[in-house]
């Protein structure tokens, strides 16, 4: 598979004036990345997941990956008791063990946002919400805007966005650009400061490899700081071979924008081995830079569970079973 992409001039006030003037610019910019070899790729994502990986290393695997989830709930069932149960597993997912590390951030949809935030406080895990009509992103944008700005309002650390994939997959590439730069925008709070935004694909209903890397480029260049996978809601939703793609992008974004972006794999994602699979993936891909909280991140509800099983595994040498841990 080819590394490469085409140039981005940088000279002018945004980085992507260039690429991003008109939607027959832009199409020309995302139709002229490589295209992605499919048999490739699955060839690839799947000898990654075959790596051997030492005790040592899976104890420190299993910690990383743990500060690396975005604990999440996305149901309409969700009450204020769920949800601060959550944010309270969330600062200590192991109340018997306190040398264990927290998540990274509890996901909600926003009307819970405050909720979540007055348990959090300055704990340091963040706030996510989901935003944009999730996790259809059908609405109009005065809508999805107003959904984020409320959101931030409330106390949200992260937006995590939706793109209208219908209009991406028409071909409507502009439309999709200019919907996640104003959701940017409405991502700015009243001291200057911005909840950072992670733009949603649902690769499951992208179709191809390929639109999977167009719509990583689009969403780089429309400022997103972080690009995932999926909603939870769709299947297939994170796969091995998608996420790699999604990774290659990243790397080679850095290399021709200097700027970092990162990745969230989401839905589908239950065990600690398979979460293990991606660290190596994005280790051997994109390399050590990514292998932080800041950079990578599992979208997950059911996850956290069997990491702490497996924890608890290395540390007493026995299984302490699922119902050991409470159930989100």
């Amino acid at each position: 598979m080819s590394s490469t992409s085409p140039t981005i001039d940088r000279a002018s006030g945004s980085p992507f004036d260039d690429v991003t003037a008109s939607e027959a610019s832009l199409r020309r910019f995302l139709h002229g990345l490589p295209g992605v070899d499919q048999v490739g790729a699955e060839a690839r994502a799947a000898a990654l997941g075959t790596r051997s990986i030492k005790t040592t290393a899976k104890a420190h695997a299993l910690d990383l990956a743990i500060r690396m989830v975005d604990l999440t709930t996305l149901e309409g069932q969700d009450t204020p008791g769920k949800v601060r149960a959550l944010a309270a597993k969330a600062m200590r997912p192991d109340p018997a063990d306190p040398t264990c590390p927290q998540v990274a951030a509890v996901c909600v949809y926003g009307d819970m946002v405050a909720t979540v935030k007055e348990v959090l406080g300055s704990s340091g895990v963040h706030v996510a919400a989901v935003a944009t009509a999730f996790p259809s992103g059908r609405a109009a944008m005065d809508v999805k805007l107003a959904d984020t700005r409320d959101a931030v309002a409330a106390g949200a650390d992260e937006i995590d966005m939706v793109i209208d994939r219908g209009a991406f997959l028409s071909g409507r590439y502009l439309q999709v650009f200019d919907e996640i730069v104003a959701v940017r925008q409405a991502c700015a709070r009243a001291d200057g400061s911005s909840a950072h935004l992670k733009v949603i694909f649902e690769t499951g209903e992208l179709q191809t490899y390929d639109n999977v890397r167009r719509a990583s480029w689009l969403a780089m260049m429309a400022g997103a700081d972080f690009i995932k996978t999926s909603t939870g809601k769709v299947q297939p939703a994170a796969t091995l071979p998608v996420t790699l793609v999604m990774v290659e992008a990243v790397r080679d974004f850095r290399e021709q924008a200097g700027q970092m972006v990162g990745v969230k794999p989401a839905g589908g994602i239950r065990t600690a081995k398979d979460a293990i699979k991606y660290l190596v993936m994005v280790n051997e891909v994109a390399g050590p830079d990514w292998l932080t909280p800041e950079w990578f991140r599992f979208g997950a509800s059911t996850l956290l569970n069997d990491l702490l099983m497996q924890r608890t595994k290395m540390t007493t040498g026995r299984y302490s079973g699922p119902d050991y841990f409470t159930l989100d």
